[in-house]
């Protein structure tokens, strides 16, 4: 089966699996949303793609020392920065 983590974890949830709460986001503003129904002071973000090992991956777009597809950050504002950095972009 072909599906992201996003969709594996509502497939959980419907049976009764624990699992932890997240929301897929297709924007920035999507992404900051998401954050402020959350706890905090800690949050990740990370790219959904049919592939592992997402945080070791790199965006092609970005430069060589930017950051992987899986980023633990502390601030919405952090979240943004992600945010902007990674949509759109080809996570290799």
């Amino acid at each position: 089966m072909n599906i992201h983590e996003y969709q594996a974890k509502d497939l959980y949830r419907q049976y009764g699996v624990p699992t932890a709460q997240g929301f897929p986001a297709m924007s920035v503003e999507e992404a900051v949303a998401a954050a402020e129904k959350l706890p905090g002071p800690v949050w990740v973000v990370k790219s959904q793609i049919h592939a592992g090992g997402r945080g070791k991956g790199k965006f092609k777009e970005l430069g060589a020392d930017a950051a992987g597809g899986v980023r633990v950050v502390k601030s919405v504002e952090d979240v943004v920065k992600n945010a902007t950095e990674m949509l759109g972009n080809t996570l290799v």
